[in-house]
């Protein structure tokens, strides 16, 4: 038989087990976070019919799904998790409360181009509050609380909170009668931060048939900048001009006037003008978080809000508001950054129990002494020379070693080791458990460093 070399397709992340674990690290932070504001965990099938998937897709869409025939079904992988939700939503509504809130950490597959930091099969962590009919702008005011509270939470502080609102820039274009360019004016200016305030100018009296004067206008308004009470301040001098100006500058006062009660600093939130978004989806408030030593990753987490969910498969008005994390992607740059903590335990076990014995019996019970503690224990049950038994604990990575002869046995204890200070002590079972705890939580710290 010829031997098939094994082999991982490209834009698919396979991670050793010590990676895994700090990614598994993540995830957990992230479901703890999101069910702590009252979201519950969904999860959706991975394949769909592919008529629910692209009842709105088409362009780009149509071309990155993975699409294939089983029998006569037309069925394809989810590329995101907001159709699903939207299916998920519009068959079950008579049976949820609303407002109804979701968190999903899945993954999605897109056939895009595999590239660095960018993937065909990755994990997206979303949030969502759908409401039915209405949604109160409260909803939209609490998401800065969640973000914040996720990036504090893998241990980050220079990150910063983008906001806007998609209401603004549609009054603001309205104002100026270019309605019908708009898309291709918000377009131009997300350009802004690569290519600068001359070249997009050029582009939007070139490409989108702008006055020198109007190209002027829409640089001076998406340059307004200051704390977030001069932003305010700035765009209520083009209020009274337009009604639904007027409604989204109403929306962010509201977002950013209970920010303080939601525990959010105002170092780690801004309001930006030049934030978009979803061109054809958004229609509120709209969020991109960025880290602020490390500009080049671009947004780690963004969303907003929308009027319709279900539009494609109900006729009922589903408003909600919404954030995505990217998360394979986040983990790569964190990781390829050299920001993953590398003090942490990576280990699968917190203690790997050594028995130097012919009978497993007491192994086995004190196993299951420790493991009746909380800890994560492992039992080695290879019949090896105790070398080979300490090389595996120390290629495991295991940050304790518990190690059971006949003279342990016979006096009640085990002997413990600090496989990284390499510290040995005789404990009883119950003391190995809290000093091994005590170790552990001396470890203890953030997900991500910040340099």
């Amino acid at each position: 038989m010829d031997i098939i070399k094994p082999r991982t397709l490209s834009g698919f992340m396979e991670l050793l087990p010590g990676k895994q674990i700090q990614f598994e690290r993540m995830t957990e932070i992230l479901r703890r976070t999101y069910a702590s504001y009252g979201f519950a965990p969904l999860d959706t099938p991975v394949i769909e019919d592919a008529q629910i998937l692209l009842a709105k897709g088409g362009g780009e869409t149509e071309k990155q799904i993975y699409r294939f025939q089983k029998g006569d079904s037309d069925l394809a992988l989810r590329f995101d998790l907001t159709v699903p939700l939207a299916k998920y939503v519009a068959l079950h509504c008579n049976d949820l409360a609303f407002p109804f809130r979701r968190f999903q950490i899945s993954k999605v597959y897109r056939g895009e181009r595999a590239q660095r930091g960018r993937f065909r099969e990755f994990y997206q962590a979303d949030i969502d509050i759908i409401g039915d009919g209405k949604l109160d702008i409260l909803n939209e005011a609490e998401i800065p609380a969640i973000i914040y509270n996720v990036f504090t939470g893998f241990g980050l502080k220079r990150f910063q909170i983008r906001v806007n609102n998609r209401k603004i820039l549609n009054g603001f274009y309205a104002m100026m009668e270019l309605s019908e360019k708009s898309g291709d004016i918000m377009r131009t200016v997300d350009k802004l931060d690569k290519i600068g305030a001359a070249k997009v100018k050029v582009i939007l009296m070139d490409d989108c048939g702008l006055t020198d004067t109007q190209a002027d206008e829409i640089l001076k308004f998406i340059a307004i900048t200051g704390t977030n009470a001069e932003v305010l301040a700035a765009l209520e001098g083009y209020a009274g001009r337009n009604e639904i100006f007027d409604l989204g500058l109403a929306e962010l006062k509201a977002v950013t006037a209970n920010l303080a009660a939601f525990g959010v600093p105002e170092e780690n939130f801004a309001v930006d003008l030049t934030i978009a978004r979803g061109l054809d989806y958004y229609t509120g408030t709209v969020y991109e978080t960025t880290l602020l030593d490390h500009p080049e990753i671009g947004s780690v987490c963004s969303g907003g809000r929308y009027d319709n969910l279900a539009g494609y498969y109900i006729e009922k008005a589903l408003p909600g508001v919404g954030i995505s994390i990217g998360l394979t992607r986040l983990f790569y740059v964190l990781d390829e950054q050299g920001l993953l903590n590398p003090a942490l335990p990576s280990a699968p076990a917190d203690a790997l129990v050594l028995p130097m014995l012919s009978d497993p019996a007491a192994a086995i019970a004190l196993a299951q002494t420790l493991r009746s503690y909380g800890l994560k224990v492992q039992l080695y049950g290879e019949q090896k020379k105790f070398k080979q038994k300490m090389t595996y604990a120390n290629k495991l990575g295991v940050p304790y070693a518990v190690l059971l002869g006949e003279d342990e046995v016979a006096e009640g204890v085990c002997s413990v080791k600090n496989m990284a200070t390499g510290e040995q002590v005789k404990l009883t079972p119950a003391e190995a458990a809290a000093w091994i705890k005590e170790g552990l939580s001396a470890n203890n710290g953030p997900v991500i460093l910040e340099k």
